[in-house]
């Protein structure tokens, strides 16, 4: 077999060509494998077993993994799952090599995060045309999350039946980690309850109501796209994909306005300003984690330095001093 090729993520060979890794044990598929797919002008990266594997992914980043299903120590099943996991490999399709091909084997290797398999003995012509395949796909929805982040979308994609992240924007997932902590895998359960909600909406024929979360003066909103069809029967079933789009806005300005206009606390005007919104007492309190009891206490503040007795007058005298302001 011929020396293993070089790592590299910065040279001609990486700018130029995508980048196979293969992993397997056997030093003849490894090679037969390499010289086919060197042939065809693709950038071959060899692993041996899944520890090496795991750090080619990392180093080099390549464009697809041929993972071969049965190996010591740590298997292919355990290396895509560890792919799979973490956000920089997890857009990577993994294309299973195995000999074994009953169902229960089969059905792993698509569980464990495989986009498609292939069967030993290697026949090197059905792997190159399942790379190129899977290659271009893979290829397509990196330009359409390119683009989405050149733009400023913050968009993600939600597996139904698990309510895994399949893939985020840049901007999305800097939403999620705001507004939710961390950088988990999965949708937080508030959000799979709403989406499942919303799909069986749609496939009822129902519009689908967007969803929003409160922190402080910004709030994030959801809407659920690209259910139609069949595939909003399927997302409603346990099935397919949700796609969502999430915007953030802020009324800092406006609340700044209403505490200098009116003299109220930070919190007395946020109260306020979730008034004006047409929010009750007990929105209120959820959005701005307080008690209902603790809303109404900030209310009768508002009431008296506003000089008013009902929250509609108070939001009204509200609504039109901050318009007035803002035409000043």
């Amino acid at each position: 077999m011929r020396p293993e090729p070089r790592l590299g993520g910065s040279g001609p060979e990486r700018a130029g060509a995508d980048v196979v890794l293969i992993v397997d044990d056997q030093p003849d598929n490894l090679s037969l494998l390499h010289d086919a797919l060197d042939e065809s002008g693709y950038t071959v990266l060899v692993a041996t077993g899944g520890a090496s594997a795991l750090q080619r992914v990392q180093q080099a980043q390549p464009d697809i993994v041929l993972l071969d299903a049965m190996m010591p120590e740590i298997d292919g099943f355990e290396v895509a799952r560890r792919l799979k996991a973490d956000p920089r490999s997890e857009p990577i399709p993994i294309v299973f090599m195995t000999g074994l091909t009953d169902t229960e084997h089969v059905v792993a290797a698509f569980a464990a995060g495989g986009v498609d398999y292939v069967t030993k003995p290697i026949k090197p012509r059905e792997v190159l045309a399942r790379v190129a395949a899977h290659l271009n796909g893979a290829r397509l929805a990196r330009q359409a999350r390119h683009a989405l982040d050149a733009f400023g979308h913050a968009t993600l994609v939600v597996r139904a039946h698990d309510g895994k992240l399949v893939w985020q924007t840049a901007l999305a997932r800097q939403l999620m980690r705001d507004y939710f902590g961390g950088d988990g895998a999965y949708a937080p359960a508030p959000m799979v309850d709403w989406l499942r909600a919303q799909a069986q909406r749609t496939a009822s024929g129902a519009e689908a109501q967007p969803w929003q979360l409160a922190r402080g003066a910004k709030r994030l909103s959801f809407t659920l796209h690209a259910l139609e069809g069949d595939e909003a029967g399927a997302a409603s079933d346990g099935g397919g994909e949700w796609l969502v789009v999430l915007r953030e806005a802020s009324d800092t300005a406006m609340i700044e306005a209403m505490t200098l206009a009116f003299r109220l606390t930070a919190r007395e005007a946020e109260v306020l300003y979730w008034v004006v919104k047409g929010k009750t007492n007990r929105d209120v309190a959820e959005i701005l984690s307080m008690s209902p009891k603790t809303v109404t206490k900030h209310l009768e503040h508002v009431y008296a330095k506003l000089g008013v007795e009902t929250r509609t007058a108070a939001a009204n005298l509200a609504l039109s001093r901050v318009t007035e302001l803002s035409r000043a």
